[in-house]
């Protein structure tokens, strides 16, 4: 594919945006196409690097190390919105923590005193956190500044997105109508933003199948606390008796969060798909089409490395 050729990318979730900042950044003409700018589901994300029920196991290993080193080296420049934070991910039960953990910076078993009342086990480790809405406007300026262009409008088809050398589709939910795609699904997800009493350490518990999470991402002024996975829910009304459990389960690991002044909630569906979908498959036109969808809850952790192989793909049309 030539620098000259234009190159469409449906959405602006993270995947969209980072999908477009790379492409643009080697060369390619990049105009992204969406109706939610930023994505809503992105806009509601904690969010912690760390891949979290997603497959296929061997890939994602794969994208999400990719990922873990841009936003390393992010975090270094002092990228808006991405700084490497501390903190311990706990269990109820004596649980091993997940390969991934074991390589990252710190790594070693929480000592008993650091454990909150009623966690039996857990491991320390520093990574990535990133402050999604200060993240995802970043992204926006980066395209921007590699030419890249953005309109916000829904589209009824890929065609409606005019003409295109090739075309990314990083529509998450939107998969289902535009393929359409029967294997994509919602998992509601809900957070209480609180003003931070001064936590500057994260702390999740590893709550496995649970519609009920625990985790308290804190970044700088604000606190993220969740937060629920409801499967098959695509609801984006907050929820007052899920906010007020969030609150509960969040408030009982850190009694410091108690008086915490609540700023808002997010709320947002993540696109999940068994496995994700990340391939090559031309429209009805001819036209060519590189699917990136389906990353559940794990969409900002395997956003550079997905974008990276999309770039593959696309420049090999």
């Amino acid at each position: 594919m030539s620098g000259s050729e234009r190159v469409v990318v449906v959405g602006a979730g993270v995947s969209g945006l980072t999908t477009a900042v790379v492409l643009a950044e080697a060369g390619v003409r990049v105009h992204v196409v969406a109706y939610e700018l930023p994505g809503l589901t992105s806009l509601a994300a904690g969010a912690m690097w760390g891949p979290y029920l997603v497959e296929p196991k061997d890939k994602v290993a794969q994208w999400s190390r990719h990922s873990l080193e841009v936003f390393r080296d992010l975090a270094g420049e002092s990228a808006p919105g991405v700084r490497l934070t501390s903190g311990i991910e706990a269990s109820r039960a004596a649980e091993s923590p997940p390969d991934w953990a074991t390589t990252l910076p710190g790594f070693r078993p929480a000592e008993p005193a650091e454990l909150p009342a009623g966690f039996t086990s857990g491991y320390r480790f520093t990574v990535p956190l990133i402050d999604m809405p200060v993240y995802l406007d970043y992204l926006q300026r980066r395209l921007r500044e590699a030419d890249g262009t953005i309109e916000q409008r829904r589209l009824s088809s890929f065609a409606d997105a005019g003409p295109a050398s090739a075309m990314v589709n990083c529509t998450g939910l939107g998969a289902g109508v535009l393929i359409p795609d029967p294997d994509v699904r919602p998992i509601r997800g809900q957070h209480v933003i609180v003003a931070n009493p001064g936590l500057t350490e994260f702390f999740s518990e590893d709550t496995g199948l649970s519609p009920d999470l625990l985790c308290i991402y804190p970044h700088g002024d604000t606190v993220v606390l969740g937060g629920t996975a409801i499967d098959g829910d695509g609801g984006l009304e907050a929820d007052e008796k899920a906010a007020v459990g969030i609150l509960a389960r969040c408030t009982e690991v850190e009694p410091r969060l108690a008086n915490a002044e609540i700023l808002g909630h997010r709320v947002g569906a993540r696109p999940t798909r068994d496995p994700v979908r990340l391939e090559a498959d031309p429209l009805p036109d001819g036209t060519p089409l590189v699917h990136n969808y389906g990353h559940g809850g794990a969409g900002v952790t395997l956003s550079w490395g997905c974008a990276a192989e999309v770039k593959q793909l696309v420049v090999g049309l």
